[in-house]
């Protein structure tokens, strides 16, 4: 193979990719951005919205994931404080309430210690006089609100703001632009693709697969075949309501325990979800249910009487990747995993987190440090400004 055109190919616009395309360039490679359909095209138009810590999972026992993205907020928030803003999170506890008070303050309080106890990680109780202004709130059997804060976003324009991050600092988009084939080996890898031109080659030191639902397909397009990792691909439906909620979050307990986030969204509307359920089938063509928009809209009329004439004006779902398991994916670990093949060569991400992509981007490049050649680096992610 002749010598590298680039150091490092990046396939796929998502925020993983956007993630490490920042990365890479920001450590002084020369990086090339692949994406076949647009900037955040799939799950990342498609997640809940929030950049947060993961509250539920200190349940299943997950504290080094909710430090990480803890850490991660805390960045976002002070480099992008026009896309990520934070919100007061309400959580109501009824008579039928399966976490109890001391359990959530239990759990709010770790939340608290595992974000070093800022002060924007502080929780209380909402006074019983100011339950009539949480956005009518069901009243009967209501018998505490916990209130906490977290962040929310718009996922793709965050997507976007860095992409153009990478691009100041020398990546180059090319988009649309489809992956067909690569060949490793010791010395790099050979990549053919098809943009609008026709069908080209770009050679590279290194290459991040940051495909998504895609991942196992990119990887079994490069030769020679290496192992994939047994995934599932779990479907998670929102909903949008035609009415804003004004107070904030409200982070409720379904009818099965399961945590949904009913929040305010943009142009005066709510958003609600999210659902889980294992998919099979084309990752393009994933959709809502109406068992989900069900699902949905009852735990929103059971909280909120006023929204029970409400109808969707828009439903949309998105796939995220887990490892394969026996047991239900709410309680699957959410770690997302590096995935190293052909010599070092090639990083695949399965997974990741909205809230920790910049972290996931930084490991995945030190991955690949061990093949690339030495470069200045212009930048450091942790302090570079978006939007």
């Amino acid at each position: 193979m002749n010598a590298a055109d680039v150091d490092i190919i990046v396939v796929g616009a998502g925020i993983q990719g956007a993630g490490a395309a920042q990365a890479a360039a920001a450590a002084g490679y020369s990086v090339v951005l692949l994406e076949q359909t647009g900037i955040a095209s799939g799950t990342s138009s498609r997640s809940s919205k929030l950049i947060h810590g993961g509250l539920r999972y200190l349940e299943s026992g997950q504290l080094k994931l909710v430090r990480e993205c803890l850490r991660e907020r805390t960045l976002l928030l002070r480099n992008a404080p026009d896309l990520v803003r934070l919100t007061p999170h309400y959580l109501p506890v009824y008579r039928d309430t399966l976490r109890r008070p001391f359990m959530l303050r239990v759990g709010l309080s770790l939340y608290a210690l595992l974000g070093g106890l800022r002060p924007d990680l502080r929780f209380d109780t909402v006074p019983r006089s100011e339950w009539a202004t949480l956005d009518g709130v069901r009243q009967d059997g209501l018998q505490a609100v916990f209130r906490y804060f977290d962040a929310q976003t718009d996922d793709a324009a965050l997507t976007r703001a860095v992409v153009r991050s990478a691009e100041s600092l020398g990546m180059r988009l090319l988009m649309p632009a489809t992956l067909l084939s690569a060949v490793a080996n010791e010395h790099g890898v050979q990549v053919r693709y098809r943009d609008a031109t026709g069908e080209q080659v770009l050679r590279c030191a290194a290459l991040v697969n940051a495909a998504g639902p895609w991942v196992n397909a990119l990887l079994e397009r490069i030769e020679p075949r290496a192992q994939t990792l047994d995934i599932d691909w779990v479907a998670g439906t929102h909903i949008v309501l035609p009415q804003r909620l004004t107070q904030g979050v409200y982070y409720a307990e379904a009818r099965d325990g399961r945590a949904v986030f009913i929040m305010p969204w943009l142009d005066g509307q709510t958003l609600v979800g999210t659902t889980e359920r294992i998919y099979q089938g084309d990752p393009a063509a994933v959709a809502p249910t109406p068992a989900e928009v069900d699902y949905l809209l009852n735990t929103v009329h059971h909280y909120f009487p006023a929204y029970a004439r409400l109808e969707p004006t828009e439903a949309f779902a998105g796939l995220r990747v887990l490892p394969r398991a026996d047991n239900a994916a709410f309680g699957r670990s959410r770690d997302t995993r590096l995935h190293i093949t052909h010599e070092q060569r090639v990083v695949s991400i399965y997974g990741g987190k909205l809230t920790a992509y910049r972290a996931t981007a930084a490991k995945a490049v030190r991955l690949l440090q061990a093949v690339l050649p030495a470069r200045v680096r212009r930048a450091r992610t942790e302090d570079l400004r978006l939007g």
